[in-house]
C-alpha cells in the first residue's frame, strides 16, 4: 500500500512591501521663541529700568540712615525721612516789562534798480576796450571804440556839400539886389525877379539839409565812441577786440548792472496789508532788514518803496519792493534773502521766554514758582512772538517767576529746586541743597554729646547708643578696664561714623592713651571722659541705655 503523500503545506501569501512613509521634517515650533523674547523684554523692563530708579530713591534714604539722619533706621518715626522724593531740579527766568516788535516776515530777491546792455548803434571794427570785467563803472564813462574813419569822411563829404550850396546861396543873394535895383528902374520884368527870389530860397533849403548831412555824419562818428549809458557793475565782456561789431548783435558788447541803491522785491501775505498800506498813507515808510537764506547773517538794511496794485491770487500773496543803500556790495542781483520788515512796536507789556510757555488740553499755561518753591500751573494768553520772547496778554504780572526748562515733569503743587534762574546759578540750588540735607542727617553724630541729632526727633533720639551719646562703647576685655579699646559701632547705628570718619576714630582709638577721652571725628568738642566700666560690660541693646 503506498503511502499517501504529506499533505502540501500552503504558505500564505506574503503581502508587498510597503514603501517607506516619507519623513516630514520636524515642525519648527514658534511661539516658544515667542514667550521667551516677551519674557527678556519684561525682565529688561522691571530690572534694568525700575531697579535704577528704585535704587536711586533708595540710596538718599540709606545714606541718611548710616549717617544717622532723621530717616534713619532707629529714627524712622522723624519727619523728613528718606522716603519722600527729592524736589525736581527746573530752570526758570522771571517775567519782565518790556517792548516787543512785531515783525513781518517774507521771502524776496535782490533785483538790481537798472540793468543795461551795451550795444554798438554802428557797424565796425572793434578797435578798443577799454573796461575790464567786474568794473565799477560811473555814467559816461568810455568802453570801447569803434574805428571811426569811416564816418570821419562821410562827414567830409557832408561839410564840403554844404560849403558847395552856401557858395550857390550867397551868389544867389547878390543877384537877387540886382534884380530888385533894376525892377525899380523899370529895366527888367517882374517875372525875372521873381525867379531870382525862388532861386534864393532853393539854395538856402539845400544849406538845412547839407546840414542835417554833416550832424548825421558828426553823430555817426561819436557812435563810434562807446560809453556807460549808467553806472554800475561792468559783467563778462561779450566780444573781443578785432571783431566787427553790428548795430543788430543781440549779445552787445557787455551788461552794466546798478548796484548802488539794489532793491529787493519780497511777498507777504495778504492778511498784513492794511497795517502795511496804513504806515504807507501815514507817510512812514517802515524798515525793511534783509538776511541770508539760514537767517543768522544780516545782509543790508533799507526802507519800503512801494506795494504792488494787485494780489497773487494763486498765493495770496501781495509783493512789495525795498530799496537798500548797499554800499559794501552785500546784496547781489537775483540773490535769495529772508526779509524783515518792522511794522509795530508794543510798549511796556509782560514778556516771558517763549520756552516757558506750555501747551496742553487745557490750553496755554506756564508753571508759576512760589516763594516756598511750589509750583503753580497758571493758564495765561499768548500775545505776539518775536524770536525767544513771548507777550503775554493776561495770566502773568511782571516779577513773577516761571519754569523755562523739566516742565515735563512737573505737576500742579510739586516742589522744585531752581537750579538756574535768569540764566545764572541760582543761590541754594540743587548741589547747595543736597549738601544742606547731608548735614542735617550728620546731626546726630555731631550733636552725639547732646543725646540728640538736631532735628531728629524722637525717632533720632532712640538711635543714639548710650546716655552721654558716645560714639563707641568699652571694650569686653578681660580686665574690663576703663579707657580700653573700644569697638567701632555697628553701620545702622545713628551715631556710627562712616568713610574716612570711621578711619580716623579708629586710628585715634588705637593711638590714644589710656584713660583719655575719645577725640571727636567731626571738628566739635572732645567728648568727655568717660567713667569708669563695670568689670562686665553690659551686652549691647538696640534700645537706649
Amino acid at each position: 500500500m503506498n503511502p499517501s503523500p504529506p499533505p502540501e503545506v500552503i504558505e500564505p501569501a506574503r503581502p508587498a512591501l510597503l514603501a517607506p512613509a516619507p519623513v516630514k521634517p520636524p515642525r519648527r515650533r514658534w511661539w516658544p521663541w515667542l514667550l521667551l523674547l516677551i519674557a527678556a523684554a519684561a525682565a529688561y523692563y522691571f530690572f534694568i529700568r525700575e531697579k535704577p530708579a528704585a535704587d536711586g530713591a533708595a540710596a538718599p534714604a540709606a545714606g541718611q540712615a548710616a549717617k544717622g539722619g532723621p530717616g534713619g533706621k532707629r529714627g524712622a518715626g522723624a519727619p523728613g525721612g528718606g522716603g519722600n522724593r527729592p524736589n525736581a531740579p527746573v530752570v526758570a527766568a522771571t517775567a519782565r516789562t518790556g517792548d516787543i516788535s512785531v515783525y513781518l516776515n517774507g521771502l524776496g530777491s535782490a533785483m538790481p534798480l537798472n540793468t543795461v546792455t551795451v550795444r554798438s548803434r554802428v557797424d565796425g571794427q572793434l578797435m578798443k576796450v577799454l573796461f575790464q570785467e567786474g568794473q565799477v563803472v560811473r555814467a559816461g564813462q568810455l568802453l570801447a571804440e569803434i574805428d571811426p574813419r569811416a564816418f570821419q569822411v562821410q562827414l567830409t563829404q557832408a561839410e564840403g556839400q554844404m560849403a558847395r550850396d552856401q557858395a550857390l546861396l550867397t551868389n544867389a543873394q547878390v543877384d537877387l539886389e540886382r534884380y530888385k535895383l533894376l525892377f525899380q528902374q523899370d529895366s527888367i520884368a517882374k517875372q525875372q525877379l521873381d525867379t531870382q527870389q525862388a532861386l534864393v530860397r532853393q539854395y538856402q533849403g539845400s544849406i538845412k539839409a547839407d546840414q542835417g548831412v554833416v550832424d548825421n555824419a558828426k553823430l555817426q562818428l561819436s557812435y563810434a565812441r562807446i560809453t556807460a549809458p549808467i553806472g554800475g557793475r561792468i559783467g563778462l565782456r561779450q566780444v573781443d577786440t578785432g571783431n566787427i561789431v553790428r548795430a543788430g548783435d543781440a549779445n552787445g558788447l557787455v551788461v552794466i548792472t546798478q548796484l548802488q541803491p539794489i532793491t529787493v522785491l519780497f511777498t507777504i501775505p495778504e492778511d498784513n496789508i492794511p497795517a502795511v498800506m496804513k504806515k504807507l498813507q501815514a507817510g512812514d515808510k517802515p524798515p525793511v532788514d534783509a538776511y541770508d537764506r539760514a537767517q543768522k547773517n544780516k545782509l543790508a538794511s533799507g526802507t519800503l518803496l512801494t506795494v504792488d496794485n494787485q494780489i497773487d491770487t494763486t498765493t495770496g500773496t501781495v509783493k512789495l519792493k525795498a530799496q537798500f543803500p548797499n554800499t559794501d556790495y552785500a546784496l547781489f542781483p537775483n540773490q535769495f534773502v529772508n526779509t524783515r520788515m518792522l511794522i509795530d512796536v508794543r510798549r511796556g507789556v509782560v514778556i516771558v521766554p517763549t520756552a516757558g510757555v506750555q501747551r496742553g488740553t487745557q490750553g496755554t499755561f506756564a508753571y508759576v514758582v512760589k516763594p516756598d518753591n511750589t509750583v503753580s500751573l497758571r493758564l495765561i494768553t499768548v500775545g505776539k512772538v518775536q524770536g525767544e520772547d513771548t507777550e503775554i496778554l493776561t495770566g502773568l504780572q511782571a516779577g513773577e517767576v516761571i519754569v523755562t526748562d523739566g516742565a515735563d515733569k512737573l505737576r500742579d503743587g510739586g516742589k522744585v529746586e531752581v537750579a538756574v534762574k535768569d540764566g545764572a546759578a541760582a543761590k541754594g540750588g540743587a548741589r547747595g541743597a543736597g549738601g544742606g540735607r547731608r548735614g542735617d542727617g550728620s546731626g546726630a553724630r555731631r550733636d552725639g554729646a547732646a543725646g540728640a541729632g538736631a532735628g531728629a526727633g524722637a525717632g533720632a533720639g532712640a538711635g543714639a547708643v548710650g546716655a552721654a551719646g558716645a560714639t563707641a562703647e568699652p571694650s569686653r576685655g578681660a580686665a574690663g578696664a576703663p579707657g580700653a579699646m573700644a569697638t567701632p559701632p555697628a553701620a545702622g547705628d545713628a551715631a556710627a561714623p562712616s568713610g574716612e570718619g570711621r578711619r580716623r576714630w579708629r586710628d585715634g582709638q588705637g593711638r590714644r592713651p589710656e584713660g583719655a577721652a575719645p577725640a571727636a571725628t567731626d571738628g566739635t568738642s572732645p567728648a568727655a571722659p568717660a567713667a569708669p566700666a563695670p568689670a562686665a560690660a553690659p551686652a549691647r541693646s538696640g534700645a537706649p541705655a
